[in-house]
């Protein structure tokens, strides 16, 4: 291995997705670049997981975790990789070929960017869609456009795996909308660079995603804004844009709160950026 083709590892966590994950595994296994690490992280399945794995022999490692989210699984996987590049593929996602060797490339030649991610090709239920506006993807800079909501992939990035030890790994405490508070802490830090090609495949629809689990995902992006807004590495300039974003989901979030006829729970919302006021 030489510094001109570094060790990337690729980490998977998994949940009793028997029957889609191994389409992932092939996706990375497929990939034109070596050396390439692969970890799959069991997060407790109780279906085939295990078999399926097993017939994969030493093409990949397997880390069995208790069944406790999403973010311990990817935790798991970060702590035992030995890459100097750590990538994430969600089991019912697809990497394209020459993912990898692409952002490495991307990667190796500015040494100053420490982070990159890429397009993507959504399937919604088996029917491929269009991304919305609001989603759209940029280079640079981004802090203020992943504050409405998550633009970054988990399965697109790649990053160099120094970055943890600056922001810190997957906030566990959170039921959803972990990614979310993963991109802010790193754009709120550094720039990243965005391939403009879609090199992942993106599903969605399923009953199982933590998407159709939660009610109003923007009450655990408002946890993710509070523990910005006392972040002392965030600068004041991106605290203040944190701060307008918290009004916007503060008055949302309590908006439907009265409809619902919430109305302790309406005041909580409404009276929230008043106990950060202060920050900005």
């Amino acid at each position: 291995m030489s510094r001109n083709n570094p060790l990337v590892t690729a980490i998977i966590p998994s949940y009793n997705r028997e029957k889609v994950l191994g389409q992932a595994v092939d996706s990375v296994l497929g990939q034109n670049y070596s050396p390439l690490e692969l970890l799959v992280v069991d997060n407790g399945s109780t279906d085939g997981t295990a078999r399926l794995l097993g017939g994969y022999g030493k093409s990949l490692s397997v880390i069995k975790v208790p069944e406790r989210g999403v973010s311990r699984a990817r935790n798991a996987g970060i702590r035992a990789a030995s890459g100097e590049y750590i990538c994430f593929l969600d089991s019912d996602d697809l990497w394209l070929p020459g993912k990898i060797k692409k952002q490495a490339e991307l990667l190796l030649s500015s040494p100053s960017c420490k982070v990159c991610y890429t397009d993507e090709i959504w399937i919604r239920r088996g029917v491929r869609v269009n991304q919305c506006r609001r989603h759209r993807k940029y280079s640079g800079d981004i802090f203020e456009r992943t504050l409405p909501l998550c633009i970054i992939s988990p399965s697109s990035v790649m990053m160099h795996r120094g970055v943890f030890d600056e922001i810190g790994l997957f906030d566990e405490s959170l039921p959803a909308c972990e990614d979310y508070d993963m991109w802010l802490r790193i754009t709120a830090r550094y720039f990243v660079s965005f391939i403009p090609e879609p090199l992942i495949t993106k599903t969605g629809g399923h009953p199982d995603q933590l998407s159709s689990r939660f009610w109003g995902m923007d009450r655990f992006r408002l946890i993710s804004l509070v523990k910005l807004m006392g972040n002392p590495d965030v600068n004041a300039y991106k605290k203040r844009l944190a701060f307008a974003e918290l009004e916007r989901k503060s008055k949302v979030l309590a908006n439907g709160a009265k409809k619902r006829g919430k109305m302790v729970e309406a005041g909580f919302y409404e009276n929230l950026p008043k106990a950060y006021s202060h920050v900005v």
